[in-house]
């Protein structure tokens, strides 16, 4: 059975930093592509960041680039999402993903977290 498990989120202030991490099973984790987005209420989900299946690629949207970074650990099954210097314009519910074709679009992905919250607060 796949799993996609979130943790990390909850409530910060604004400047603050949170450390998402997302813990993977019932697939090579390996061989996929690992991604995070956001969806905050009102908006369709959108594309955070996205890392290759060899750790040496990394993308980041032009959004939060200069304060998030994204890494995974192989050997852990796990990926993360570190979050510097968090806006209020950050809140919203962080899903991981798993996909196999593609790096950004959402329907390259296969796999889905059920996600976590991170709110900003003002």
């Amino acid at each position: 059975q796949v799993q996609l498990v979130e943790s990390g989120g909850g409530l910060v202030q604004a400047g603050g930093s949170l450390r998402l991490s997302c813990a993977a099973s019932g697939f090579t984790f390996s061989s996929a592509v690992m991604g995070w987005f956001r969806q905050a209420p009102g908006k369709e989900r959108e594309f955070v960041a996205a890392i290759s299946r060899d750790d040496r690629i990394t993308r980041i949207a032009d959004s939060v680039k200069g304060r998030f970074t994204i890494s995974r650990d192989n050997a852990k099954n796990t990926v993360y999402l570190q979050m510097n210097s968090l806006k209020p314009e950050d809140t919203a519910v962080y899903y991981c993903a798993a996909g196999f074709t593609g790096v950004v679009p959402v329907e390259d992905y296969k796999y889905w977290g059920q996600g976590t919250q991170v709110t900003v607060s003002s």
